[in-house]
């Protein structure tokens, strides 16, 4: 089965993906942009497209639609199975403009991955039509929360598989943590909130001194937040972007970890840290109520918060292995890449 990517090539997440198509299926990437250097372990160039745009998640993407000639003789070429969009009102739209001008035989597979289908068809009718005509145009869809799944049937989706955009394999079970050592590594830009992350800090520091918090990822804010920080006396470090090594060992130190943004899906961060055993304190969404629901130890955020984490602490180690178990359980990825694949071979033409 002939299956090609379509959707940022420097994105981890697409790489992510191809590490786990490539040994089920023959796999074929195009890119709006380049590619990591990670795709090079896993696919050869001769089987990859990079049409060097700049996409935006916000839309205006005429660069991109500019190069669908090139990309409509490309897939002509490969004549594909399926093309496999990421990301729907960009790439879903180019690959549907695709296969519909093309006269492509291949079948269209779509991944939402949060905000296009919870943000951008909200922003105006445009947004709404093109995610509508994509959703209505592909043979099957996955979707990685129910809620989210729920709107995209709302949109015109027809079969969507909900499984999450969980980890690539299982760190050790979580050791000894120090009480109140804090976590977050969402972007800092306003749609995490991580100014809200602060806030919440400052309460848990006023209540236990000795909590500290480490901030990974860059983003516009980040300034501002030490500024802010070191204005209000936090034990906060700001770390910047943390390779994949480093980062699991501040998973593996913190018992805690915040993500509180204002819209979001299954993070694949929020994942990640319930496998370390942290426990989560999230934002008050679907996907994250989800969670919620999964096991204990994932507090929503909500007043009082202080309170409540000191409640949960007595029983941290033990919610912190239930954490790891579920994911296990539940939130590991070639598992549920294997069903995905099984399910295009059931329905290719």
């Amino acid at each position: 089965m002939r299956l090609v990517l379509i959707g940022d090539g420097e994105s981890p997440h697409l790489l992510k993906w191809a590490r786990a198509l490539a040994p089920r299926v023959e796999l074929w990437a195009a890119s709006s942009r380049g590619f990591l250097p990670g795709f090079d372990a896993c696919l050869p160039p001769e089987r990859r497209l990079a049409l060097h745009t700049n996409p935006r998640h916000a839309g205006g993407n005429v660069a991109v639609l500019a190069e669908l000639p090139r990309l409509m003789s490309w897939l002509r070429r490969v004549d594909a199975d399926w093309l496999h969009a990421h990301y729907l009102t960009s790439h879903g739209t180019l690959a549907w403009a695709a296969k519909r001008l093309g006269g492509l035989r291949a079948q269209l597979v779509g991944s939402a991955w949060g905000s296009d289908i919870l943000v951008a068809p909200a922003r105006n009718r445009l947004m709404r039509l093109l995610t509508r005509r994509v959703l209505r145009a592909c043979t099957l869809c996955t979707s990685d929360a129910h809620f989210m799944t729920e709107r995209m049937q709302e949109l015109g989706a027809g079969e969507v598989m909900t499984f999450p955009f969980g980890l690539e394999s299982l760190p050790p079970p979580p050791g000894p943590k120090s009480p109140w050592r804090c976590f977050a590594n969402r972007g800092l830009e306003p749609i995490y909130r991580p100014e809200r992350v602060l806030l919440a800090f400052a309460e848990l520091q006023q209540a236990q001194p000795e909590a500290e918090l480490v901030v990974a990822n860059e983003g516009s804010l980040r300034r501002l937040l030490e500024a802010q920080a070191k204005a209000r006396g936090l034990h906060v470090r700001f770390v910047g972007r943390l390779g994949s090594e480093a980062q699991a060992r501040e998973y593996a130190a913190a018992r805690w970890y915040f993500s509180l943004p204002e819209s979001d899906s299954t993070s694949v961060s929020v994942l990640e840290a319930m496998a370390h055993g942290c426990l989560p304190v999230l934002s008050d969404l679907p996907a994250n109520r989800e969670l919620a629901r999964a096991g204990a130890g994932v507090l929503i955020e909500g007043e009082p918060l202080v309170p409540r984490m000191q409640a949960l602490l007595p029983l941290a180690d033990a919610h912190g292995l239930a954490l790891h178990r579920w994911v296990a359980e539940h939130a590991l990825f070639p598992p549920a890449v294997a069903g995905f694949v099984q399910r295009l071979h059931e329905l290719t033409r």
